[in-house]
């Protein structure tokens, strides 16, 4: 039986007009100057409620979270919990969401953890099919449920180019389907995001001490120990991205 979202399907919403008509191009230029907090700024200024942010509590989401809190803290955050993520994980979001005012909106997926392994078992182990089956059910489909029930237009991601040489290339914007998205601390190095921890006292996530580099479920995420390549500690070094930040492929998805 293969696994099915209930209810994926259905008309992604449209974006309006405006969103339509921006020059993603041309608002990457108009962002690369600015500092990150005057980048939310003027994002806000002019794409007002069209804006959401998302979070995975990874490794350095405290930058991001605490970013938006400062500058444009009306802009709702999502945070999609697989139902697959380290204990570490879940606790490290409970002491930022005390910590930080953000207006954090958690989405699931539509089939349980316990009901998804009961029916299709462990679909990160079954190859490349399977693989996207799962990313599908615990991370698209939740994802692009938020931006379709939130009106989102514009998606604010803490993706960084330092993270991946996947992600060296990205513009400050891009138009990734119908959603406009815009990574306003793309450019900052670890170093940075380091310096910015320490100054505004922000904590880390508990399992940066262990070796991880990188942050997502458990089974699928390892320390880099032993001489382990960064690049290779998520998906069994067979690729990076979980596929949030790529097109989904689904006529049905606007991301």
């Amino acid at each position: 039986m293969k696994p099915a979202v209930d209810s994926v399907a259905g008309k992604a919403a449209e974006g309006t007009a405006e969103d339509a008509a921006v020059d993603a191009a041309a608002l990457a230029g108009e962002l690369g100057p600015l500092a990150a907090g005057d980048r939310l700024r003027l994002l806000h200024e002019r794409f007002g409620n069209r804006l959401v942010a998302s979070t995975s509590f990874g490794l350095q989401a405290a930058v991001m979270l605490d970013l938006v809190a400062r500058h444009v803290p009306q802009v709702p955050v999502v945070f999609i919990d697989t139902g697959f993520l380290f204990p570490e994980t879940y606790r490290y979001a409970e002491e930022l969401q005390q910590r930080l005012e953000v207006d954090l909106r958690v989405y699931q997926p539509q089939v349980s953890a316990a009901r998804m392994q009961a029916l299709w078992g462990e679909l990160w182990d079954q190859g490349e099919e399977g693989s996207a089956r799962y990313a599908t059910l615990t991370k698209l489909e939740p994802m692009d449920r938020a931006l379709r029930e939130l009106g989102a237009g514009v998606w604010l991601s803490g993706l960084r180019r330092s993270h991946s040489k996947s992600r060296t290339g990205r513009a400050f914007a891009e138009q990734q389907k119908k959603m406009l998205k815009v990574y306003p601390i793309l450019d900052w190095a670890d170093a940075q995001v380091a310096a910015y921890m320490h100054e505004r006292k922000l904590p880390p996530h508990p399992l940066a001490e262990q070796g991880y580099v990188t942050m997502g479920d458990w089974h699928s995420t390892r320390p880099a120990t032993d001489g382990l390549d960064p690049e290779a500690t998520r998906f069994n070094g067979e690729k990076y991205e979980c596929g949030l930040h790529l097109d989904s492929g689904n006529q049905d998805f606007q991301i």
